[in-house]
């Protein structure tokens, strides 16, 4: 089913913009092994998981592929990549998929609030963004996975007060051995306490203003 994802992914990709990975290679190990590095992180057993910023679905897709227990919600509001998800889905015939074509803000103002176990991002903005997006989705005792590279010490300092900010606890980062790459790690943030309900902020108010 892997295999079917991205022969999915290459197709579309040549009609939309989905991704700047052309090739079979770089797509096997830079989405979908790279997907995979987060599965010893996710809880044992059934749980909810957000992909936030899903792009072409990596690494929600992925992630359902692996564990069927898991119930992914796959987070795109750019209306196109939200329509190759919901297309490809199906096609895969993954009934633990939906798509949820809004921005994680909207997301997390709706009753989807703090109702994940785990919330994922990879590669969409600087930590303390994703810590003001991913957090408030999940539930107290969750926590969020953002894959990041080499340049995230120097995302540390902003993204421990954003994580304080919207109910996270201390950021451990755990390095990520991947062929051909260097520098990968998988900040993890555990949730320790609900999210005050001004966060996270609509976009309209955020932009350009990370949380201080």
């Amino acid at each position: 089913m892997l295999s079917r994802y991205i022969d999915l992914l290459l197709n579309a990709n040549r009609r939309m913009n989905l991704t700047r990975i052309g090739s079979r290679d770089d797509a096997e190990l830079l989405h979908v092994a790279d997907s995979l590095t987060l599965l010893p992180h996710l809880p044992h057993g059934p749980h909810a998981l957000a992909d936030v910023g899903s792009g072409g679905g990596v690494p929600g897709v992925p992630i359902a592929i692996a564990r069927p227990d898991a119930r992914v919600s796959l987070i795109e509001s750019t209306k196109k990549k939200a329509s190759f998800l919901e297309e490809a889905a199906p096609a895969l015939g993954l009934t633990n998929v939906t798509v949820d074509a809004r921005r994680a803000e909207e997301v997390a103002h709706s009753p989807a609030r703090e109702t994940f176990d785990v919330a994922v991002a990879r590669a969409v903005a600087t930590l303390d963004w994703l810590a003001e997006w991913c957090l408030p989705l999940v539930k107290v005792g969750g926590r969020m996975l953002a894959m990041k590279g080499p340049k995230v010490q120097e995302e540390l300092e902003a993204a421990r007060r954003a994580a304080r900010l919207v109910g996270g606890g201390e950021i451990d980062l755990h390095p990520v051995d991947l062929p051909g790459t260097t520098g990968h790690v998988i900040a993890l943030i555990p949730k320790i306490r609900k999210t005050d309900p001004r966060y996270p902020r609509p976009a309209t108010h955020a932009k350009g203003k990370p949380l201080r």
